[in-house]
């Protein structure tokens, strides 16, 4: 797989999107992966790969969370502008993203399944508002990357509705849970077996746009530790302890406990 295409960089930014800031200190301060984009493969050393998304034949806005929106920065012009479909549907990128794939490892079906990372997930950058919140954006089933391993990078729509509303109602149901921001249709179609009955057949493509103050998640730690790469290791431990616990180390274990009790009481199987 090369270096995906990507049509243009908006610069300088349109006046509806004048205000946005972007600050990646993620990319900045943490080792990545020497190779942008490329085939997928073991990445080691590093804790990200860039990677662009991959542009579709016709992104449109479907639907997006105006609250979310504003929290951002967004009004309803930038939101509804033909500059905001092609940027959150992966055909362009604002001045000051910085699109990359996170590395990182985890257990499937209850079995350690070593490196995974963002096999359909491209983070485009960390945003940050008028109060100084820091805000990670990031496009699902944007294409491609290094940690796609067979699949195609690809979402569909059904999915990607599901995940849109699921993630706003468990917000306001006092569920700690990423946020969305967007729902953009690819005028793509993406084949799955949407009953894994061995008839795969063509749907709909989306993506959606995933809101987060940070998507650093425990395989990010996991992967490290289990390769024996203590000094990347420790460069993440303390990069997460100061950019999103800067008042007190140990306050990670206690709202990671906090989330898990209340995915449990929601029924989400696991956090």
């Amino acid at each position: 797989m090369a270096a995906n295409p990507l049509p243009r960089t908006i610069t300088p930014l349109p006046r509806t999107f004048a205000t946005l800031r972007f600050d990646n200190v993620f990319v900045r301060e943490l080792p990545g992966d020497p190779l942008h984009g490329g085939p997928p493969r073991q990445v080691h050393g590093a804790l990200y790969s860039r990677v662009n998304p991959t542009p579709v034949a016709t992104p449109k806005l479907i639907a997006y969370s105006q609250e979310m929106a504003e929290r951002l920065g967004l009004d309803e012009a930038a939101v509804t502008s033909p500059e905001f479909a092609e940027v959150f549907g992966g055909n362009a990128l604002l001045e000051g993203m910085e699109p990359y794939a996170a590395n990182y490892g985890g257990h499937q079906f209850g079995v350690w399944a070593g490196q995974l990372g963002d096999g359909r997930a491209i983070t485009l950058g960390e945003l940050i508002n008028e109060q100084g919140e820091r805000w990670e954006l990031q496009l699902k089933g944007a294409g491609q990357t290094p940690y796609s391993r067979a699949a195609d990078g690809r979402a569909v729509l059904r999915s990607s509705i599901r995940e849109f509303l699921c993630s706003e109602a468990m917000h306001h149901l006092g569920v700690p849970t990423t946020r969305a921001l967007s729902l953009v249709s690819t005028g793509e179609t993406v084949i799955r077996d949407m009953f894994y009955d061995g008839n795969p057949r063509p749907e709909p493509g989306a993506i959606v746009c995933r809101v987060a103050p940070s998507f650093i998640r425990f395989g990010h730690f996991e992967l490290p530790a289990a390769r024996g790469d203590f000094a990347l290791l420790e460069r993440l431990v303390e990069f997460t302890i100061r950019r999103d616990f800067p008042s007190l180390p140990a306050s990670r274990t206690r709202q990671s406990g906090a989330k898990n009790g209340s995915w449990k009481s929601a029924n989400v199987p696991h956090a």
